[in-house]
């Protein structure tokens, strides 16, 4: 039988991390209301010539293998920190990386659930034509107003998968429990760089919709928790895992009896380093478990949650493929989340906070570890390429 999943999966986070510690002191706070409050331990930083496209550019060069290349039909890019209102940040990517011109490029939008809308599209496009391969890239800044409560869960970082029949690592199973509803939990207006938010509605809204999806799951014969060993949920920041594996336990009961922490741990290494990314931060949470757990997971199943503000959730399941492992990027990921540099308090406000408006003219001097970098604005034309430091940034970004 055809099964259809994610076959390939790279990760990438800028090579500059401000750690939260001193943000805490800086804030006046007890470190461990950042450390172990909320589970962060550092914040990736994008320096000035990075954001989505280079980053997503970055996370996709790895999984770009001839048979890849040629049998893309479809990209697609999920984020909610667009840098266009009308060309899709896929387009820059496709330019970027010179991918096959004979597919379709767009750009989801659904705050951090986007990339899950991507995915189960990308599933059932592959399901009605087994030979192509569909790529979905999610890549996303989060920003917060500086001194404010959402500042210690900003991040950086993006995913990029390849979707594909018969998949080497994940297969998506069709089953998926669903649940919108709108509310002013978390939005970003479009003149604004940072977002609003509400922190304890966000967080009730999350859970009642885990909660309400994964009802829904259930409802259409999802595969029983009974049978799911492990847990991926989104991470705004990684102790809101613990929230929702307490609140899946409620809902389930006795079905969940098998499950505890370990469940979900491994998939909190990977965001307590970058912090919040927000489409991206549910499949940097799978890679985290796939590359992390030293158990087999071959044959084991694990339940994921998606949940974007404003707001969707969605709960599905997944079976990881036996021999997964050869196809992982472990050792890549690692390198490159230990080959970060720290940067102090005067560069991450400069970086993140007063660097040059995007609307502006400019040319970006190179200050990236990546392998591409956004090299200027011109006539309101964003200009892409490669890192000068090409050979030097490939070795820090496997």
């Amino acid at each position: 039988m055809t099964t259809v999943g994610i076959d390939d999966i790279s990760i990438y986070s800028p090579g500059f991390f401000y750690p939260l510690e001193d943000l805490a002191h800086r804030h006046g706070v007890d470190p461990a209301k950042y450390l172990y409050g909320i589970g962060q331990e550092q914040m990736a930083v994008p320096s000035p010539d990075e954001d989505i496209v280079t980053m997503a550019a970055n996370a996709v060069a790895p999984v770009l293998t001839a048979d890849v290349r040629e049998r893309i039909s479809t990209v697609i890019f999920a984020t909610e920190s667009g840098v266009d209102q009308s060309k899709s940040a896929g387009m820059f990517v496709h330019g970027v990386l010179g991918l096959n011109p004979n597919c379709r490029v767009v750009e989801f939008k659904q705050a951090c659930y986007s990339a899950t809308a991507g995915l189960q599209f990308a599933c059932d496009l592959v399901r009605h034509r087994p030979s192509e391969k569909v790529l979905v890239i999610a890549s996303d800044i989060a920003r917060y107003e500086r001194n404010s409560e959402g500042e210690c869960t900003q991040g950086a970082g993006a995913v990029a998968m390849v979707i594909a029949k018969n998949p080497s690592l994940v297969e998506i199973h069709p089953q998926s429990g669903l649940f919108s509803l709108d509310v002013m939990d978390f939005w970003r207006p479009n003149h604004r760089d940072a977002a609003y938010v509400d922190g304890k509605l966000s967080i009730d809204v999350y859970l009642r919709s885990l909660r309400e999806s994964y009802a829904d799951f259930c409802r259409k014969d999802g595969m029983p928790l009974a049978a799911i060993e492990k847990l991926c949920f989104h991470q705004p920041f990684t102790k809101m895992s613990k929230k929702a594996f307490a609140a899946l336990r409620e809902a389930a009961g006795a079905e969940a009896d098998h499950l505890d922490e370990t469940s979900y741990a491994e998939s909190q290494a990977y965001g307590r380093q970058i912090g919040n990314t927000y489409a991206a931060s549910l499949y940097i949470a799978l890679a985290s478990l796939l590359d992390n757990c030293a158990e087999d997971l071959g044959g084991r199943n694990i339940g994921l949650f998606s949940y974007g503000s404003g707001s969707v959730g969605e709960f599905f399941a997944a079976t990881v493929r036996q021999g997964y492992r050869r196809r992982l990027r472990t050792r890549a990921h690692r390198a490159l989340l230990a080959g970060r540099r720290e940067i102090d308090y005067a560069t991450y406000v400069a970086w993140f906070y007063n660097s040059a408006k995007s609307a502006e003219d400019r040319v970006c001097p190179e200050e990236t570890a990546g392998r591409y970098r956004l090299a200027a604005i011109d006539a309101q034309r964003r200009v892409y390429a490669a890192a000068r430091n090409l050979e030097l940034n490939a070795a820090a970004c496997p």
